[in-house]
């Protein structure tokens, strides 16, 4: 009995000194290496809900010239769209980090945006880019999943949620985050005139946001999901929060030919109407196309700075095949040579791959979905073989794709 009671063993797990690699005697115990690498995780965990890990008192913004700057070397073009946003963030830092004198009584109110642009023109890339170099929490919800309180889907409130799950649950620091509402447009009333029946997609969930952009104090379920009166709730102040929201607007450019049509009395108006560029009706867009859609006006009037994304033309779409970081001829070649296979394409096949694109209308996801296409087969044969080297030429490109639906192409 005695013999038993001097075995070493873990003070907390009670494992022998014969069952762990490592056993660190204390004063009065033990703990094994196990024990150890447990509660450092522990540790962490804890130190990251109480904001140990996210000092917002430091943070430091990069000025807008040098956040557009960076948004350069993965989207291509888009200047304007690229300038609110920069603009818009570095603001939003300087709200967080600036100390509000006692003799000062102006207080800086946040400028959250709207982004309109046609599919695949890169709203959300532009979302996705600029989160990599933020140190405030950020996060991406998609709107077509919202539905008005007591509807089947999510509430409004479930965007919050996805703020607080990235922000590890520090209240503090997701009160200051920024948040991308994608899909805006699908929340469009049905028609200009209020709906007469309940709109629990649209109109409804409009009304919803409108205190989450303003900022009022929210109550969130932690977990997400349909609150109930025994849920614990998360109060969360979106005073600090900025929105930025995004949409494609589809058949918002008759909206905007409507408005500048009627503009067209006498001779000097009829001028200046001859300027308009037909093919780009989009960068006429005004604040009274969006009520025309179906956006509330109250909820236009909390989305202060609008912009809008240029459709991608032929020079666009071939520079994004090959220019950015992350372009899509870089991903696949870098897939070829972890099998060490190296990967060419004729010059050719990428105007190839642009032309149908263009044809397909389907901007600049349409590329992925005709290269996906081409290189199929070649993805599929390839790493069994003892090829070294691969280069895809038009002809094959063209064998490739004529063997596919091309409706179920356009219908993507």
């Amino acid at each position: 009995m005695n013999a038993r009671n001097n075995i070493e063993r873990c003070s907390f797990c009670g494992r022998e000194k014969r069952d762990v690699q490592l056993l660190i005697a204390g004063i009065s115990g033990h703990i094994c290496d196990a024990c150890v690498e447990q509660a450092t995780q522990i540790a962490e965990e804890e130190l990251r809900k109480k904001g140990k890990r996210l000092n917002l008192d430091n943070i430091k913004a990069l000025p807008p010239v040098e956040l557009k700057r960076f948004l350069d070397e993965y989207v291509i073009g888009q200047d304007e769209a690229k300038k609110c946003i920069a603009v818009a963030v570095y603001n939003h830092y300087k709200r967080l980090t600036v100390k509000k004198r006692q003799d000062d009584d102006v207080e800086i109110e946040k400028s959250n945006i709207i982004l309109v642009g046609e599919t695949g023109t890169g709203k959300t890339l532009l979302a996705r880019t600029i989160a990599r170099l933020l140190h405030v929490p950020f996060t991406i919800v998609d709107a077509t999943v919202l539905t008005e309180a007591g509807y089947v889907g999510e509430d409004v409130e479930s965007i919050l949620t996805r703020l607080l799950q990235s922000a590890d649950y520090n209240v503090d620091a997701a009160e200051k985050g920024i948040v991308f509402i994608d899909e805006l447009d699908k929340i469009a009333r049905k028609s200009d005139n209020p709906s007469i029946t309940r709109d629990v997609s649209g109109e409804g969930v409009q009304q919803g946001l409108l205190k989450l952009l303003e900022g009022s104090v929210v109550n969130v379920p932690p977990q997400g999901g349909r609150k109930h009166p025994e849920q614990k709730m998360i109060a969360i102040d979106t005073k600090n929060i900025l929105f930025i929201c995004g949409g494609a607007f589809d058949g918002i450019e008759r909206k905007i030919g409507q408005r500048l049509n009627t503009r067209v009395i006498g001779y000097n108006n009829a001028k200046d109407t001859a300027q308009i560029d037909r093919n780009n009706l989009l960068q006429y867009i005004a604040p009274q196309d969006l009520k025309s859609f179906g956006l509330i006006p109250e909820i236009i009037g909390r989305l202060p700075v609008l912009t809008y994304l240029h459709p991608l033309d032929r020079d666009a779409l071939r520079n994004i095949l090959t220019e950015p970081k992350n372009a899509l001829i870089k991903q696949y070649k870098k897939l070829f040579r972890i099998d060490g296979v190296e990967l060419n394409f004729d010059a050719d096949v990428l105007d190839f791959i642009v032309d149908k694109a263009i044809e397909f209308k389907l901007g600049a996801r349409g590329l992925r979905a005709i290269c996906e296409a081409i290189m199929m087969d070649v993805m599929f044969e390839i790493p069994s073989t003892e090829e070294k080297g691969v280069t895809i030429t038009l002809e094959f490109a063209k064998e490739k794709l004529e063997r596919i639906n091309a409706n179920k192409l356009k219908a993507a």
